[in-house]
């Protein structure tokens, strides 16, 4: 029998070109696992009015250990014209199926690292003094809560009375007091103490363990005084444990200046849903984009590992295939470390800078030219090019 059990969800779009790459990585390495398929992503809402199936979280549940290569995810409205007709008017309600595997095993500690390699041309780069161009190395991990915030699904398009009174009671609501509910649209951000605690344990021993010097919370308390406040807050008792490392706070959109000028002073950076989401994003950015990014969704009993891209399904269908595959294996470097598999995962990494240095295979993002099918005859790698180049690099 195989050590380990992962499931593997392709899903929609690109997923279904760079999660088998990937597995061909890890494969190469001599990671001793059986993939365990399980559907999810946009063609089951389609058809089954659920894009996440239940057989999938039962997989998971067993499992405990996913990759998810991308899924669709589309609003509200567009979600149900795109239904089977005989599907539409049975009350199914769209919800993405990345949020609702995060909520439903309590996947809440999201690791999102940003480091740059040297050689890609699409790091962030300095001007000096004497016009020269200087290539700070970029080395940001953002810690993003992940089932709270923004993003916890508690909203309402004309909200029932109960929920219109409850915040009646508030006195900054009487501004709205006149608005007819079916012009009132309301999202509500809940933090909880635990789930900080918890998100900030993990960010200031991840940088204790990797020796990170400071852990930023990167937040906005100076508006959001309650649900910032208490991120804050629970930063400055958690931080008492680990005397060694600075404490910084910064707010969101001062933070996004500053990536832009001094992004290699930050290390550790701690966010609630929607800030964390932001955050990476930038950072990602800076370090080659979001074909350089990868994320893992940490519970208690479950992990669930994926690139931050999209399924981007225009690129889906050019032969052969063009997409970059570095963040869905940069992403299984985070399942091997997560299980305890150092070295391997040290080794993907390594293999990963050593192409990205050496400068002979890179895709068409690599090479800063749009997508299309004519990228090939401009000197792009295929999809297919570029993993084995990592795999000859192993």
């Amino acid at each position: 029998m195989a050590k380990y059990n992962v499931v593997s969800m392709p899903g929609d779009g690109i997923g279904r070109i760079v999660l088998p790459e990937t597995i061909r990585v890890l494969d190469a390495i001599g990671f001793d696992a059986e993939y365990v398929h399980a559907d999810i992503g946009w063609e089951f809402w389609i058809h089954e009015g659920n894009p996440l199936p239940q057989a999938t979280i039962e997989l998971l549940a067993e499992h405990r250990l996913g990759l998810l290569g991308a899924v669709t995810s589309k609003p509200a409205p567009h979600a149900a014209a795109e239904l089977k007709p005989e599907l539409r008017d049975a009350g199914h309600t769209y919800y993405s199926p990345i949020v609702a595997l995060r909520q439903h095993f309590d996947l809440d500690v999201c690791i999102r690292p940003c480091r740059s390699f040297a050689g890609n041309p699409l790091n962030f780069v300095h001007r000096s003094p004497d016009g020269g161009l200087e290539e700070p190395a970029v080395d940001a991990v953002i810690f993003r809560q992940n089932t709270e915030g923004l993003f916890s699904g508690i909203e309402w398009t004309d909200p029932p009375a109960n929920v219109v009174d409850a915040l009646a009671s508030h006195p900054r609501f009487s501004r709205f007091s006149d608005t007819p509910t079916e012009d009132l649209a309301i999202s509500t951000r809940v933090v909880t103490r635990s789930a900080c605690t918890r998100i900030l344990r993990a960010a200031f021993e991840y940088a204790a363990h990797h020796g990170y010097r400071s852990v930023t919370v990167c937040e906005k308390p100076n508006v959001l005084r309650e649900t910032s406040g208490m991120m804050e807050q629970v930063a400055r008792e958690v931080h008492r444990e680990f005397a060694d490392i600075q404490l910084w706070s910064t707010n969101i959109d001062a933070q996004m200046m500053w990536l832009t000028k001094n992004p290699e002073e930050y290390g550790v950076v701690v966010a609630g849903n929607l800030f964390g989401d932001i955050v990476s994003d930038a950072f990602a950015g800076l370090v080659g984009g979001l074909g350089f990014a990868a994320s893992g969704n940490i519970g208690e009993r479950v992990a669930v590992f994926e690139p931050t891209h999209g399924s981007a399904p225009k690129y889906e269908a050019i032969e052969p295939s063009i997409v970059n595959p570095i963040a869905m294996v940069l992403t299984a470097a985070m399942l091997l470390d997560h299980v305890g598999e150092t070295d391997d995962a040290l080794r993907v990494r390594d293999a990963v800078a050593t192409v990205v240095k050496a400068g002979e295979v890179r895709t068409f993002d690599m090479l800063r030219i749009p997508g299309s099918t004519d990228v090939l005859e401009r000197g792009a790698a295929t999809t297919r090019r570029m993993t084995d180049a990592i795999i000859a690099a192993l």
